[in-house]
């Protein structure tokens, strides 16, 4: 990929329509995006003839086979799509709805994507959160959710290694969106958040922190024990 990771590339986003999806759009395509895909459950009008849109809801296998049969190339695929709700692990159908779109719909996309993204030996990009490493109690199946997801994008980057597949974590902390507006606390803007996430793909990091909150996390992550583990164990396929 060229310098700026967007510049002249074709990107999917998924969750597109609102919140941290909608501002990676907009920012893509102020990067200079050949083509967006804006994969969303409901439809989405956009001015800029480089939009695509895509009738994408991440726990419909059907709708994914059909996105993925119409886009021929693709060189980023951003994983956004999510659900947070606040619970308290009483009902178990509501961590199961969680781990329908963070992580199932995480997995069955990127699987869907794969053909085209190993062809141009692109990127995939999953939109985590904080949440991944330290749960969040009033949202419990929301963390849960998110930490699978993290060790899902760890495998990922293991085992697409070989492919030329880039694969990174978004490990956002709190974001001024519809699914946090009941959180009385500092956040970042989306709009903020798009533009980190581009420039942690353009510097190859490959776990991103987008936000005051997260960044806190970064000085220690690429040289601590967690990473050093990740890249021990998955030296273990070239065993």
């Amino acid at each position: 990929m060229s310098e700026d990771p967007i510049a002249n590339r074709s990107v999917l986003i998924t969750g597109a329509n609102r919140g941290i999806g909608q501002a990676l759009v907009e920012e893509a395509l102020r990067r200079g995006a050949s083509r967006v895909y804006a994969g969303t459950r409901r439809p989405l009008d956009h001015p800029d003839e480089r939009v695509t849109t895509l009738s994408l809801d991440v726990t419909d296998d059907a709708q994914i086979e059909i996105a993925a049969k119409s886009v021929d190339t693709l060189d980023v695929l951003i994983n956004n799509a999510g659900l947070l709700e606040y619970d308290d692990l009483g009902d178990r159908a509501t961590l199961e709805r969680h781990l329908a779109v963070n992580l199932f719909g995480t997995h069955a996309t990127t699987q869907a994507f794969l053909p085209q993204l190993t062809r141009s030996r692109g990127a995939v990009v999953n939109v985590l959160s904080a949440a991944a490493l330290a749960s969040v109690p009033v949202s419990p199946a929301y963390s849960i959710s998110k930490a699978a997801a993290f060790s899902l994008t760890q495998s990922l980057r293991a085992l697409l290694s070989p492919s030329g597949i880039r694969v990174y974590a978004v490990l956002a902390g709190p974001v001024d969106t519809e699914m946090s507006r009941d959180l009385d606390i500092p956040k970042a803007t989306p709009e903020s958040v798009a533009r980190a996430i581009f420039d942690g793909v353009a510097a190859g990091d490959e776990e991103i922190f987008p936000d005051p909150l997260s960044a806190a996390l970064k000085p220690g992550w690429t040289a601590g024990s967690v990473k050093a583990l990740e890249r021990q164990n998955a030296a273990l396929l070239a065993t």
